[in-house]
């Protein structure tokens, strides 16, 4: 009898969010065209095992998972064209973001990716739009970030960012940032709602801000030599799936988000959105980080998403 064959997925967060589902869609729609034929399990948080949430590049890289999703901004130390959709208020709005990353500027950083390390990508998990959260004061202004200690992802374009507006940022793993944030050795984070709520960060940060500063995407990238070797007609199932579980995520978002807001005001947490002015003002902090990236990408990059 022919063994089946294994498909292990993995994340970093609890069986209940948005991510992990949608890693159970994509198991659910190959195991109800394949059956027996394969052998899908999950690791929903590889955090539970003793890893950082980082890990999860070389788990999948080395084929230890079959499957994984990471945000895109920890992948560009090896992929510089990552940094591009790191830049600050790059887009603004969830539908022009969506389009860019499901069109012609997703293709390109597909392609960037799959030529620098040992993936194949499948489509753009949304994380979406980051706000910032602390423990110190309400922000409203850049200067309200004045020396404000705030972790960022691993990324120098975000850290840069930082800077311009005041603030430390410290660069660390998602792991060694909850249990800092507990322990109040740093002052901030930002994230998307989302993300705060399912670490509890709500729980010990009081005044958050949405900026809206960053959206960032999580790709779904895949084993390329587990991948390559499958059967046609799995090949194509994981496509397939993958592509559909991307809507799926997707629209799970926009209610995380909500949910998670809601989450916040019941902790007592004040939340302000920055109006028209105030937006304007962070815009103009990091100008200089767009100018230099004008001149590191000229045109290019721009032009597949319009601006």
């Amino acid at each position: 009898m022919t063994q089946p064959i294994t498909i292990r997925m993995g994340g970093y967060g609890p069986p209940t969010t948005g991510f992990s589902q949608s890693l159970k869609f994509i198991g659910d729609k190959l195991t109800a065209q394949f059956g027996d034929q394969i052998d899908v399990k999950y690791v929903w948080n590889i955090m539970d095992f003793g890893y950082k949430a980082e890990e999860i590049l070389w788990l999948v890289e080395s084929g230890v998972l079959t499957l994984g999703y990471q945000s895109s901004s920890y992948l560009t130390d090896r992929v510089p064209e990552l940094s591009f959709v790191d830049l600050p208020f790059l887009f603004d709005s969830t539908e022009k973001a969506r389009g860019a990353m499901d069109g012609a500027l997703g293709r390109r950083l597909v392609q960037a990716i799959e030529s620098k390390a040992n993936f194949r990508i499948l489509g753009w998990y949304e994380n979406g739009f980051r706000q910032i959260s602390n423990r110190v004061h309400t922000i409203r202004t850049p200067a309200d970030l004045n020396n404000i200690r705030i972790r960022v992802l691993p990324s120098k374009i975000q850290a840069q960012t930082f800077e311009l507006m005041g603030a430390v940022p410290l660069i660390m793993d998602l792991t060694d940032a909850i249990r800092m944030i507990k322990n109040g050795e740093i002052d901030a984070q930002e994230n998307p709602l989302t993300n705060t709520v399912t670490y509890n960060v709500h729980k010990f940060h009081r005044f958050h801000t949405i900026s809206n500063h960053f959206y960032i995407s999580r790709p779904i990238f895949l084993h390329r030599p587990t991948f390559d070797g499958w059967p046609d007609d799995l090949k194509s199932a994981m496509q397939q799936a993958a592509q559909e579980s991307v809507a799926f995520q997707r629209n799970l978002h926009v209610k995380e988000e909500e949910d998670s807001q809601h989450a916040i005001e019941a902790e007592g947490c004040e939340i302000v959105t920055l109006d028209s002015d105030q937006h304007n003002a962070f815009a103009a902090a990091v100008q200089p980080i767009r100018r230099e990236a004008q001149k590191l990408y000229g045109d290019d990059l721009f032009k597949l998403i319009g601006v």
